[in-house]
């Protein structure tokens, strides 16, 4: 999966594969996005959500509503997808 996320916008990271030889090698790191399904108390419902793994922990300690206020979204992004 790749691309700008959606929510944070992580995008891949480009650098250099180095050999024993340090021949340098163009590469790309992607992210690693996990498709979820959260549920909602608020909302009495389970949203499917593309995330980071990094995001999800976020997610499991301040909760989905928490975590997107605080990056200045709304859920109804999230349910209209």
């Amino acid at each position: 999966m790749s691309g700008k996320h959606k929510i944070t916008g992580t995008k891949p990271m480009f650098g250099n594969k180095r050999s024993h030889s340090l021949r340098a090698t163009r590469r790309k790191w992607e992210p690693n996005l996990q498709s979820k399904r959260i549920y909602v108390p608020e909302l009495d419902r389970y949203v499917r959500v593309t995330i980071s793994v990094g995001e999800l922990r976020t997610i499991d300690k301040i909760g989905l509503l928490a975590f997107l206020r605080k990056r200045g979204l709304s859920i109804n992004s999230l349910i209209n997808e």
